[in-house]
């Protein structure tokens, strides 16, 4: 018994061919278990709004994924990860890299702490926390976020945690193009790449690369 939805190995591997993304079965499999833990744990605990099981694996799994050619660097900090969204599903697909994810929600970083023991995911830290309470003196390759706030918002917040050539990966709906301005106007170089995710509506990548 698999604890998931029979169609959802084909809805993930049909996905990964039309991204032209490449993972091994273990990972796929360590994919759709993360996806079943969530489903459970969303009967009793509301992590996120997405319930439909025929919308989790486009919506939650391939969306994660579709920035993983995008992703640079081996310390990647996830803020506002909520139940662990993109940070676990990248995490699993580049065991090579170090993931933090963070999230002020108890309840959310309680499930995500869950997730990476029983996925036993190494190469992933929960930090409970508010980002601009993050302290870091190395700093992050790359900072993802699922745009928790306006990008000039999330800007100010991550600026100080980002590495020398680092990137903010904001993953958005619609081109948000009055906040890009916003920031160009500001002296930031600002990015925008259209997102392929199967089954799901328009998607984009905004990619803004520290100063430094």
């Amino acid at each position: 018994m698999s604890g998931y939805p029979e169609n959802w190995e084909s809805q993930l591997e049909s996905g990964l061919n039309q991204m032209g993304l490449k993972l091994s079965q273990d990972q796929q499999q360590m994919l759709l278990e993360y996806l079943a833990l969530l489903m459970k744990w969303n009967k009793t605990y509301n992590l996120t709004a997405i319930r439909d099981p025929e919308e989790m694996v486009p919506r939650q799994l391939l969306d994660s994924l579709s920035i993983l050619p995008l992703i640079q660097g081996r310390r990647i900090l996830d803020v506002g990860t909520g139940a662990g969204l993109p940070g676990i599903p990248l995490a699993i697909c580049r065991p090579d890299a170090s993931f933090t994810l963070l999230d002020s929600n108890g309840k959310k970083t309680r499930f995500v702490q869950q997730a990476k023991l029983e996925l036993r995911l190494e190469n992933l830290q929960v930090q409970h926390s508010r980002v601009e309470q993050l302290a870091d003196e190395v700093g992050f390759n790359t900072i993802t976020t699922r745009a928790f706030a306006a990008l000039p918002k999330i800007v100010e917040l991550t600026t100080g945690l980002m590495a020398d050539r680092g990137i903010l990966l904001a993953m958005k709906g619609t081109a948000p193009q009055e906040e890009m301005m916003l920031l160009r106007s500001a002296g930031c170089k600002v990015e925008i790449i259209p997102l392929e995710v199967p089954s799901s509506g328009e998607r984009h990548a905004i990619i803004i690369h520290s100063a430094r």
